[in-house]
């Protein structure tokens, strides 16, 4: 197997590198000691020394000396640089002082050694310092699990420089010594894959670049190769894993005599290569009469259905509607999205954080305003979307899948738990693959058998949990162990998380400005909201100022890199210190076991801004160690040339992400900048502390209380469902009519056709279906008496209700408004008589006997906050009015009917507490004072509770003690 050929201006640079290493390294050196001499005095100089007059002899002296310590500095450059660049591991030391060197050293050195394996041939020598590769190369375990490996690769070292230099040689020799190759023209032609030079591994798209003119065409030397037993006993299954000494077959149409082998004319290589091409060769397709596309001289058959299987070896590729759940959607309904946007729709992990984000904002903004006034509080219905908002939350709405995420946070802590039960320390992951609803785990190296329920794969460096075992995992009370994983993209049916925490030095990004901000949007919009962490530090700098809203107790966001770099050399040094104190090797150790109370987040870094050429030094040099401190570094780069950096990647006009020396050609999850505007403005809009004083939000639907008002359907949602004015439609799919019009009841703004399908069938449906069910609800519903049906759609497409459709809780809404900020404000005897009304219409929760299994979509709704507030706020309004005239046992009945469905609002037990305190009966109130604190349970009294007891009844700890 022969080495890569260098260009003749490698070559050049090369000499110019030498030469100007020998100049610096011996010529100034020797030019100062022959022409200067030595400039320190021979003894130790007396006091009168510094009395003397500076001559200028002195003056040259002392410029001998800096240049001396100048010259010192920079061999250490080159020193530190080359061993570096020999061993290929890590970024180099840093030279105290030496940036400007340094930064030459590594530039000559680099030039140097372009063509170091190439000169290696010049030297006879070299070709006797070691047997070749196959005696050098510590055995491999093959990467062959079911989800696309890419990073293993990075585990695999060379022996060592010399074993390499030295195989190279003697291979470069013989061919020298026998005049070339003598592959023949269409015959099947062997690829042998070559150790690393330097940090680079080979991959199937350098290969096919090189040989095949095209890097895309990789997947056609994957369809030859797959599944065949390699020299070493393993089989290439992933198109992105493959091992230095591994042979593979070649299209007919490949070229490159220096790098392709004949499996009966192979001379230039060992004999034990030789046979290895020769097995090898005989267990193609072409062996068993198949006709491989190499031995056809085509190569371009393959290259239509060639696409990377992710499936679990010897088993079938999941057929559609299995695989995810969203993603089938998505791909179901892409006829109808009436404008939502696509990015959203294809980011089910994504959507289903921010989604989760946002419903946990609207609920605080609902609690943080119900100690208000009572009535007319701004935070009763939070605002309406429209526009690009509205777009935006209908496609979290389609595009989330929380279970997607639970089963994901619960299998990563399950995964912890079991590791910490049998005191292992948790292995570094480098990502994670979601396939099928299978989660895979490609570790940085070999960690041993994993814990049931997970499995190992052919690879023992890929860790495998089925979608069945995921699902039994429960909530556990562990630190989350990867908090740093984020979506980048899908391959075929595969999503890609990468640990920004766990990479070994840079991630760089590359490709036009825009494409670039929508990757780094995306990945901090994810990081922020994702539902499998716990804390974490999310540090922007060249963008983002407007995301601190979606989560502004991890994201912050720097001016400039100068900053960054304070910054970001500070934490570095504080977690290094943490690190030592605590005993800990890394921050993985102290998530699990006894240490994992400690909680350590990660900190991640995403810069947008290029950064110069000693800012990417620097920061590479802050990277070298941040895997081990749970500290991850993204940085974006004009020209994709960047210092340090451990892994590169770059976004395409067409979306597509591409790192071809890891073997990617992902298809990249971004958030563009309309669809991030939107999102930040949902966000703003639902902050707690935004406008906490203006004026309160109407129902976005009021109904018709008088008696002219008489719906002709109506529908209690409030406790058990019922439908009134509206014939029970016959056979199964009466339950999924039922289930459709109470999203639309629950939704009078309208649903947009996409949600309502992604809420009745969440692992998707096609139009026809949909369309089938839409015609029937329709039917179902009827007309008006004037002719107009009761389901429309307005002007965005969306599908509204006529107005003489209404929902108990419709009426609720409209009873309570009417009685605070409406009639009821002016007349005593009109409140009274809207809120008894409205108490009464309370039955039990929302939709009390909904079947098991249906109705999900009710955990993105925020009415099951809603509702116990406004029937909280409708028994406190109530019992208001009651004691106005001194009517203690009515204002009682109200509260209590008011907690039977809002069992946990502290407000109303304070008031029945005052309200049973003003009866004058010390043992009712002991009474209920025990039933409160047994209601309370573990965590006891809220503090402003008890401090309301302490005034009411002094002794009521005495008493509930006495009583039992």
């Amino acid at each position: 197997m022969r080495i890569r050929r260098r260009s003749f201006g490698d070559f050049v640079k090369a000499f110019f590198a030498f030469l100007a290493l020998a100049v610096l390294l011996v010529g100034v050196p020797g030019a100062l000691a022959t022409q200067i001499g030595w400039p320190l005095p021979d003894g130790v100089p007396s006091f009168d020394w510094l009395q003397q007059e500076i001559t200028v002899h002195t003056f040259l002296n002392i410029l001998t000396v800096i240049v001396w310590l100048a010259w010192a500095q920079f061999t250490a450059c080159v020193l530190v640089e080359m061993k570096a660049a020999l061993s290929g591991v890590g970024v180099p030391g840093r030279v105290p002082g030496a940036g400007p060197s340094q930064l030459l050293a590594r530039q000559l050195v680099a030039a140097l050694l372009l063509v170091g394996a190439t000169a290696a041939s010049f030297t006879p020598g070299l070709s006797q310092l070691g047997n070749g590769y196959d005696a050098n190369q510590k055995p491999t375990v093959a990467a062959a699990q079911a989800t696309p490996g890419i990073f293993a690769q990075q585990q695999e070292q060379a022996s060592g420089a010399a074993a390499a230099l030295a195989e190279q040689a003697s291979h470069a020799a013989a061919h020298a010594d026998a005049g070339g190759s003598t592959a023949k023209q269409g015959d099947t032609k062997f690829y042998r894959i070559q150790p690393p030079e330097g940090r680079h591994h080979d991959s199937l798209w350098e290969i096919a670049q090189r040989h095949l003119g095209d890097g895309r065409r990789y997947k056609e030397i994957f369809e030859l190769n797959k599944d065949r037993v390699q020299p070493d006993g393993s089989k290439l299954s992933e198109a992105s894993l493959i091992r230095p000494g591994w042979i593979m077959e070649m299209p007919g149409d490949a070229r490159g005599g220096d790098l392709v082998e004949m499996p009966d004319e192979a001379p230039h290589v060992s004999p034990d290569v030789q046979q290895q091409i020769s097995d090898y060769a005989r267990t193609g397709d072409h062996a068993q009469g198949g006709g491989g596309s190499g031995a056809q001289g085509g190569g371009h058959e393959h290259a239509g259905g060639g696409a990377t299987q992710v499936s679990v070896p010897d088993q079938q590729r999941p057929a559609p509607g299995t695989g995810h759940q969203q993603a089938t959607a998505v791909g179901a309904e892409s006829d109808s999205s009436f404008g939502l946007p696509e990015a959203l729709l294809t980011a089910p992990l994504l959507a289903a954080g921010l989604l989760g984000a946002l419903g946990r904002r609207r609920r605080q903004a609902l609690w943080q305003s119900a100690f208000g006034a009572v009535g007319g509080r701004r935070g009763m219905e939070p605002p309406t979307p429209s526009g690009d908002a509205q777009d935006v939350q209908d496609a979290l709405l389609v595009g989330a899948d929380p279970e997607g995420v639970r089963l994901l946070d619960r299998s990563l802590r399950g995964l912890a738990a079991s590791l910490a039960e049998e005191s292992r320390a948790l292995p570094v992951v480098y990502a994670a693959w979601l396939s099928s609803g299978d989660l895979h785990l490609q570790l940085a190296q070999p960690a041993g058998k994993p814990p049931a329920p997970w499995q190992q794969g052919q690879d023992q460096t890929f860790w495998m949990l089925s979608r069945t075992d995921a699902e039994r995992y429960e909530d556990t009370d562990t630190a989350a162990p990867y908090p740093g994983l984020v979506s980048l993209g899908t391959m075929d049916d595969s999503r890609l998380l990468l640990n920004l925490e766990a990479v070994p030095g840079i991630v760089s990004l590359s490709g036009r400005e825009a494409d670039r901000a929508a990757v780094f949007a995306s990945v901090a919009a994810e990081l922020a909201t994702n539902g499998w962490s716990d804390r974490m530090t999310i540090t922007l700098v060249g963008f983002g100022e407007d995301l601190t809203p979606l989560a502004p107790n991890r994201i912050r966001h720097l001016e400039d890199i100068e900053a960054l770099v304070e910054t970001m050399e500070a934490e570095t040094r504080q977690r290094r210190g943490a690190l030592g104190a605590a005993g800990h090797d890394s921050v993985l150790t102290g998530r699990t076991g006894p240490a994992q109370h400690t909680r350590w987040a990660p900190h991640l870094v995403l810069l947008a801004a290029q950064p110069s050429a000693e800012e990417a030094v620097t920061l590479a040099e802050l990277a070298a160690d941040a895997s081990r401190l749970g500290i991850g570094y993204l940085v974006g780069t004009e020209t994709g040339d960047l210092p340090g950096a451990a892994w590169e990647m770059e976004i395409t006009g067409e979306g597509k992400l591409l790192a071809p020396l890891l073997g990617l050609e992902l298809d990249a999850q971004l958030l563009p900048v309309a669809q991030q505007r939107a999102v930040v403005e949902l966000f703003v809009e639902s902050d707690p502390e935004r406008d906490t004083d203006g004026p309160a939000t109407a129902p976005p639907f009021l109904v018709d209380i008088s008696e002219q008002g008489r719906p002709a359907v109506y529908a209690r949602l409030v406790g058990p469902y019922e439908i009134i004015g509206l014939d029970t439609p016959d056979g199964e799919r009466s339950a999924l009519l039922h289930e459709a019009l109470a999203l639309l009841l629950l939704h009078r703004e309208g649903v947009h056709p996409r949600v309502l399908s992604s809420a009745l069938w969440p692992r998707g449906v096609t139009d026809d279906v949909r369309n089938a069910l839409l015609d029937r609800l329709r039917i179902w519903l009827g007309t008006d008496p004037d002719g107009t049906p009761r389901l429309g759609r307005d002007a965005s497409g969306r599908l509204t209700l006529a107005k003489t459709v209404v929902s108990d809780l419709d009426v609720l809404r409209s009873l309570y408004h009417e009685a605070t900020q409406g009639k009821g404000v002016g007349s005593r005897a009109v409140r009274g008589r809207l809120l008894t009304d409205a108490l009464v219409l309370v039955r039990g929760p929302l939709l009390a006997d909904r079947p098991e299994g249906r109705y999900r979509w009710l955990t993105h709704e925020i009415v099951d906050a809603q509702l116990p507030l406004l029937v909280a706020d409708t028994g406190l309004a109530l019992c208001e009015f009651h004691m106005e005239k001194d009517r203690t046992e009515k204002a009682i009945e109200a509260l209590n009917a008011a907690l039977r469905t809002a069992p946990a609002d502290e407000r109303l037990w304070h008031e029945l507490l005052r309200a049973t305190h003003s009866t004058g009966d010390a043992v009712r109130l002991t009474e209920l004072a025990t039933d409160l604190i047994g209601r309370s349970g573990a965590r006891g009294l809220p503090p402003r509770t008890e401090a309301l007891l302490d005034e009411l009844l002094p002794t009521w700890r005495d008493a509930i003690a006495a009583v039992g």
